[in-house]
């Protein structure tokens, strides 16, 4: 039982069947081949930049463990009993400016969420020159015990034309 066909209308039975196949292969093979292509490309791109991410917080990481290394071996140098207060009188008479302190204000703090605690000192210095300050003040940064300046206020002496009166807060962290 077999259907006679024109050649005209076997050619577009033909191309309808191509064109079905076609249809068929694109929609059900090569789209979705290239939308998972293009899925796995985004996923990859994503990994990649979480990947640099995770690479810079590691080396981030590293860099603070070296440093709190390095901050606890500062600390275990330090002498024992170390004190803001007596360290910073001590250094003022190798300076010779003990003279010159009016007071020292010692306060301690203790840090949230840390075994250490923060001492500070404030002293007013009165009639230094500049020279005695800038003194002071590079033994006091470039000592080995990680005492910093926290504030600085000087104000000018009227009446003696050189001298200066200082405001110091000092700060360190104890165990």
């Amino acid at each position: 039982m077999a259907i006679k066909l024109k050649k005209r209308e076997r050619y577009a039975i033909y191309a309808a069947g191509i064109f079905i196949c076609l249809f068929v292969v694109l929609q059900f093979i090569v789209f979705p081949f290239m939308d998972k292509r293009e899925q796995v490309q985004r996923a990859l791109q994503a990994k990649t930049r979480i990947l640099a991410d995770i690479t810079r917080l590691k080396a981030e990481y590293e860099s603070l463990h070296r440093r709190a290394d390095l901050t606890r071996s500062k600390f275990s140098r330090r002498p024992k009993g170390f004190t803001l207060f007596s360290f910073l009188d001590d250094l003022a008479g190798k300076a010779k400016i003990k003279s010159n302190i009016t007071y020292m204000k010692p306060s301690t703090s203790m840090q949230k969420n840390s075994p250490y605690k923060l001492s500070l000192v404030e002293m007013k210095l009165q009639a230094v020159t500049l020279n005695q300050l800038t003194t002071y003040l590079h033994m006091v940064e470039t000592s080995p015990n990680m005492v910093r300046v926290k504030r600085l206020s000087i104000l000018k002496k009227e009446n003696r034309k050189n001298a200066i009166n200082v405001v110091l807060q000092l700060e360190t962290l104890e165990i």
